[in-house]
């Protein structure tokens, strides 16, 4: 069912796909890395999973940082690429990341909303909005 929020305005041109229901269990950080078991985050009191290799802080460099633990590696676009997941970091002050959406085809990307609903989305219609606009892609091969 297409959606459009108004914390997002480039929805309203381009509707997301409600693609799931309100699930409290993970978010778009989990999401993004194809978990949904889990809620990623770097709280200070360690709540929350987060590699110990990764520094526990809300900067772009440490979302990066936990993406190149889970095998990605940085690329510089959104193309889609054959064999290859890839993820796109967020930020809405160009310092702290604020959300990670995953590619799921050459037209489609796919975000967690908080704790709400599941999205699927072009990057355009995510971008501007309440979490700022891509600062980083990153990508990985598919595990076959």
């Amino acid at each position: 069912m297409p959606v459009s929020f108004p914390h997002f305005p480039n929805s309203f041109q381009e509707p997301f796909t409600e693609t799931s229901k309100f699930d409290p269990s993970y978010n778009c950080i989990a999401w993004a890395a194809t978990d949904s078991n889990r809620w990623y985050e770097p709280d200070p009191h360690g709540l929350y999973f987060w590699p110990s290799e990764v520094p526990r802080e809300y900067s772009i460099f440490a979302y990066i940082e936990l993406y190149q633990h889970l095998g990605y590696v940085l690329c510089d676009n959104s193309d889609y690429e054959e064999g290859y997941e890839k993820v796109a970091i967020f930020s809405s002050d160009m310092i702290t990341a604020s959300h990670a959406a995953r590619q799921l085809d050459a037209n489609k990307w796919t975000s967690k909303l908080g704790r709400d609903i599941d999205v699927s989305h072009s990057i355009f219609s995510m971008s501007n909005g309440y979490y700022g606009q891509v600062v980083q892609f990153l990508k990985r091969a598919i595990a076959i």
